[in-house]
């Protein structure tokens, strides 16, 4: 059986989860596999997803598609045999998950999401759709090394372009709002939302917060896009869901896990909403339109 857990806090997989399917049933190992969804309202909390983690590793299952890190951690508590295929993951290694991306040993191997350097990138654009932001809240889980490597990639490069960083923890809604708040009382700024498990858990609070106090904000993912946030860019997830079958496959047909390096995004996504941008009157640059994968009316 191969199965994938999917937690209600990134319930954003669904359609890619049944690209995973469709794609595992395209491969010749992995014809006679079940894809096994079980909904659940993890949240972000940590107890409530190893609780999952645990049911879902009680079905004995042949392969989990493990989709974030959150995820991952949660079913390598519940098993270190049982091998896991894992999709947007932000630094593996520094999270303990694999030995390394060439050779990750253990039960686990899949596709990366964002190297720390995607940090500056973020930064690049943000300054490009609101060239007059000098101000940048980085909203950001303090606490793991994605946090602190996106964070360190925005200063190094922050001076050059005159822009001020503020670090906002996102761990907690309450505290969220109120940092927020407190960095929009001053003009020019902008917030650049971090690949992270705790961002992304907050994604509607964020997005509301971005738009009650106007601020041009710069999200990892489409779909913070697609629920009115200003613009993204980072990785085609859906992209990564089609190439975990391919190892689904590899790992039915015998091949371990800890054998099968750890692979790094191919593909990355620019995307704009345009009515969020005129609600807060921008004016998106033709430079940036014409970079875009989508544009959302």
């Amino acid at each position: 059986m191969c199965s994938f857990k999917l937690p209600r806090a990134i319930r954003r997989h669904a359609s890619r989860s049944r690209r995973f399917c469709e794609s595992c049933r395209n491969w010749a190992g992995a014809k006679a596999a079940t894809c096994v969804s079980i909904p659940a309202g993890g949240g972000g909390n940590a107890d409530r997803i190893r609780k999952y983690a645990a049911e879902l590793i009680a079905l004995a299952p042949e392969a989990v598609l493990a989709p974030g890190g959150t995820v991952v951690g949660a079913l390598q508590e519940a098993s270190r045999t049982v091998p896991i295929v894992f999709v947007t993951v932000t630094d593996p290694v520094g999270r303990g998950y694999i030995a390394s991306l060439a050779q990750p040993l253990g039960n686990a191997t899949g596709f990366t999401s964002f190297e720390f350097g995607m940090g500056g990138k973020w930064l690049e654009v943000l300054k490009e759709i609101a060239p007059r932001v000098t101000r940048a809240a980085v909203l950001r889980d303090p606490v793991i090394t994605a946090g602190i490597g996106y964070l360190a990639a925005i200063h190094a490069l922050a001076p050059s372009i005159g822009v001020q960083v503020t670090p906002i923890d996102v761990r907690d809604t309450s505290d969220l709002a109120r940092a927020v708040a407190a960095f929009a009382r001053t003009p020019n700024g902008g917030p650049i939302v971090t690949a992270d498990p705790a961002a992304i858990a907050h994604r509607e609070a964020i997005i509301t917060l971005a738009a009650r106090h106007r601020l041009p904000a710069v999200y990892p993912y489409r779909h913070f896009v697609a629920d009115g946030g200003l613009m993204s860019y980072g990785i085609e997830s859906a992209d990564q869901f089609r190439r975990a079958a391919g190892y689904v496959d590899r790992i039915l047909r015998g091949e371990k896990p800890g054998d099968l390096p750890v692979q790094q995004p191919t593909k990355y996504e620019l995307v704009i909403n345009l009515k969020t941008a005129r609600a807060l009157g921008l004016e998106v640059p033709d430079t940036l339109l014409s970079t875009a994968d989508e544009v959302i009316e």
